[in-house]
């Protein structure tokens, strides 16, 4: 069983990596599905990225790959069964869950999993973190160790 956790991540979050380690217990295999996402003006490349979230799994289940495209066409192109996806509040809930109905008129088989993030994670967002990073805050209590040395 192949579950697929998809995402800007720009950059890659401990609340990312924390939703990633839970959904590794559930499931044989995860992809991560690293999206180009040009709309986002994002701060580092699709490779830069892709290359973040390798540097910070240390699980040989766990796959990570870049993408650009529609979501449900990688997901089918990968016959995934599952689609996990991390919500920290009511606001990404109702998100999620209006995706989920697009996400079964492509693919009624594909069970999306949401899972909400540990509390101590329910406030950091990409977006969040960019802004501190812009800004000269430090990021460090909310980025894997792992990544630090692309933010000097």
């Amino acid at each position: 069983m192949l579950a697929v956790f998809p995402g800007t991540f720009d950059p890659f979050t401990k609340g990312h990596l924390d939703i990633l380690k839970r959904a590794a217990k559930m499931v044989e295999n995860i992809t991560i599905a690293v999206c180009e996402s040009p709309s986002k003006h994002t701060l580092f490349t699709l490779e830069q990225r892709v290359e973040m979230v390798k540097q910070c799994i240390h699980n040989p289940k766990i796959n990570v790959i870049g993408f650009s495209g529609l979501l449900p066409n990688l997901l089918k192109e990968l016959n995934a069964d599952f689609l996990i996806r991390g919500v920290r509040n009511t606001i990404d809930f109702e998100y999620e869950l209006s995706l989920t109905a697009m996400y079964r008129d492509f693919l009624p088989n594909l069970e999306v999993v949401m899972l909400p993030t540990d509390h101590k994670y329910s406030y950091i967002s990409s977006t969040l973190v960019r802004e501190i990073y812009k800004h000269g805050g430090d990021i460090k209590p909310y980025i894997p160790d792992e990544i630090s040395s692309y933010f000097k």
